[in-house]
């Protein structure tokens, strides 16, 4: 992935202190937008404008027909990177949903938006081969897709994330709470 930086930009007030950004990673049908389904709702409760950056919508608009080949996924990361770093820049408090991946696609956004939490959520493959609703994981197994995260490409969870979520164990409404107290305690 290219490391040239992003232009910095200073950091706009919100009411409750400075804007940021939470990626929430994991393998796809882990729990993640289930878990930003809950949160973002909570973060809008302490007055604070929140904007979900999910890459499957984000993904229709800059790749509308997407290879995932290692460049195309190089640039749309970057890109969703951008885009939040714009959004935190403006004093809007983003949350990633999106696998990310590459451990890389995540350290980019991190360098370039500097309040910044990453959220592992941990799930068994074959626990997120079950709730696999969009079928991500069939499309792979009968070869449709080639680049599944965990089934035919690599998945580098996080090494140090601020915090890991078992979504085995816990339910989406206790995740979002951890998460929002994490939030508060380093930046609200």
């Amino acid at each position: 992935m290219n490391d040239q930086a992003i232009p910095d930009h200073p950091l706009p007030l919100t009411p409750h202190g400075f804007a940021f950004a939470i990626w929430i990673t994991g393998l796809p049908a882990s729990g993640k937008s289930t878990i930003v389904a809950a949160l973002k709702p909570q973060l809008e409760a302490l007055g604070l404008t929140v904007e979900v950056l999910e890459s499957d919508e984000v993904r229709r608009v800059l790749t509308p027909i997407p290879t995932y080949s290692e460049a195309e996924r190089d640039l749309f990361y970057r890109a969703l990177a951008f885009t939040g770093q714009k959004l935190v820049a403006h004093g809007v408090t983003v949350v990633f949903d999106a696998t990310a991946s590459r451990r890389a696609y995540r350290d980019f956004a991190k360098s370039v938006i500097p309040r910044f939490i990453e959220v592992s959520v941990e799930c068994p493959l074959p626990i997120c081969m079950e709730r696999d609703k969009k079928g991500t994981y069939k499309k792979g197994q009968l070869g449709e897709s080639l680049t599944v995260p965990g089934l035919q490409s690599p998945y580098e969870a996080p090494i140090d994330p601020d915090l890991r979520i078992d979504s085995t164990a816990t339910s989406s409404g206790d995740a979002a709470g951890q998460i929002l107290v994490l939030a508060k305690a380093k930046f609200l």
